[in-house]
């Protein structure tokens, strides 16, 4: 295990944030936040997160109003050239929806401004109506998951990619460009509430899983967490401790208990997600939802490992509902001031040596390449047809006999 002797430095387990970008009526003001306004916040808070020492920022994906954010990687990059530390992250990228050329290109395009601070969740997203605003059938979501992901995968892999799949025109010869920054695709969650076929996804290509845990009760994650982590050690890939893990949660803090429900009731109860329905206690006794104060935010979340078992990233909502900018930020304090350094030291208490620290782009570089030179690519000379020929990149050329296009680095 990592030296914990600076507790916030210990690369285990990354907290941050994580938005859904709702623009929702405040119910103790009768104020609507315009999207220009709910957008300026969102970078505030963004910029807040890392002054306060958190980790990571996410953000969601959506196409539809009250939520504003549906370009997420123009976001972050905005994000990424004000900050110095922040992992950029989504909370979903739509791989049923996008086209999987596309992604490639826009967060290899973030992964270089950003510096590799940055990775993605990939999801199907729990909006319906945007499958057939982008010619897309709901009832293919899982198999859409599956063939976009097995060419993206490809496409940030392989130089030069022929893909033929059920639902979309074939590729022969296309590279994706940017390549990814220093050889190494930028990391990849696949971030699910309900699905085991995404858990199952995950745990093939080795890659993380994220049960966004804010709605069910713990045992219906426990199972989903519990079936990657077999399916991770029966791919190859390690032990089930090995499995790369993130959880959701949600917070609203105030130094005592009693002024902390007071605040946060009105925005609970109108809520549009959870409003008008089971009340907070209620809702609180069964999902991550934690109303108090910031000792009892420790306690619950600590106790989150005894539920999932260790895990390397931990997200919390806390701008939603309507709550304002200064609320928001406030909440921010306290995860940076008092929760996580707790919960860093707390989850870093007798955490097996197998189990690895969260995924950075630095230490996958390192582990890509050793002591060796990364990656720099370099194109020759191309008019976009990469059919016959020379390799398109300088540093790969094509193996005597091969067939174009089996070359590329992998």
């Amino acid at each position: 295990m990592s030296d914990t002797s600076s507790a916030a430095s210990w690369p285990g387990v990354q907290f941050g944030i994580f938005t859904v970008t709702d623009i929702t009526q405040d119910p103790t003001t009768g104020h609507t936040p315009s999207e220009r306004e709910r957008i300026s916040a969102t970078v505030e808070i963004a910029k807040h997160a890392e002054e306060v020492g958190l980790d990571v920022f996410a953000i969601g994906e959506h196409h539809n109003p009250p939520f504003w954010s549906s370009s997420p990687t123009t976001t972050l990059a905005y994000i990424a050239a004000q900050t110095e530390r922040l992992i950029l992250s989504t909370s979903t990228t739509l791989i049923t929806t996008n086209d999987p050329v596309k992604i490639a290109e826009d967060y290899a395009m973030l992964q270089h401004l950003s510096g590799g601070r940055m990775d993605l969740m990939l999801g199907r997203g729990n909006t319906g109506p945007v499958y057939p605003w982008f010619g897309k059938d709901i009832r293919q979501g899982v198999p859409l998951a599956i063939e976009n992901y097995a060419l993206l995968h490809k496409l940030w892999r392989e130089d030069v990619v022929d893909f033929e799949g059920k639902f979309r025109t074939p590729l022969q010869g296309f590279t994706s460009t940017p390549r990814p920054l220093d050889g190494v695709a930028p990391f990849v969650w696949h971030g699910s509430i309900r699905t085991p076929e995404i858990a199952e996804q995950a745990a093939y290509y080795g890659d993380g899983f994220f049960a966004n845990n804010i709605f069910w009760p713990a045992e219906h994650y426990q199972r989903l967490i519990g079936l990657y982590r077999q399916r991770w050690e029966h791919y190859g890939h390690g032990a089930p401790e090995t499995a790369i893990v993130g959880i959701g949660g949600q917070a609203f803090m105030a130094k005592n208990s009693q002024d902390a429900k007071a605040q946060f009731r009105p925005y609970f109860d109108n809520a549009p997600v959870y409003g008008h329905g089971p009340s907070m206690e209620d809702f609180s006794e069964m999902t991550p939802l934690t109303v108090g104060s910031p000792q009892q935010v420790i306690d619950r979340y600590a106790g989150m490992r005894d539920l999932f078992g260790d895990f390397q990233r931990q997200l919390f909502l806390v701008d939603h509902a309507g709550l304002p900018l200064k609320m928001v930020l406030e909440q921010l304090d306290f995860l940076g001031g008092e929760v996580v350094p707790v919960l860093r030291k707390e989850l870093a208490k007798d955490r097996p040596a197998i189990v690895p620290d969260a995924p950075t782009h630095a230490a996958r570089v390192a582990a890509t390449y050793g002591d060796g030179p990364a990656r720099d690519a370099r194109p020759r000379a191309n008019r976009g047809d990469n059919l016959s020929g020379p390799s398109p990149y300088q540093d790969t050329p094509t193996p005597v006999g091969a067939a174009f296009g089996l070359g590329g680095a992998r």
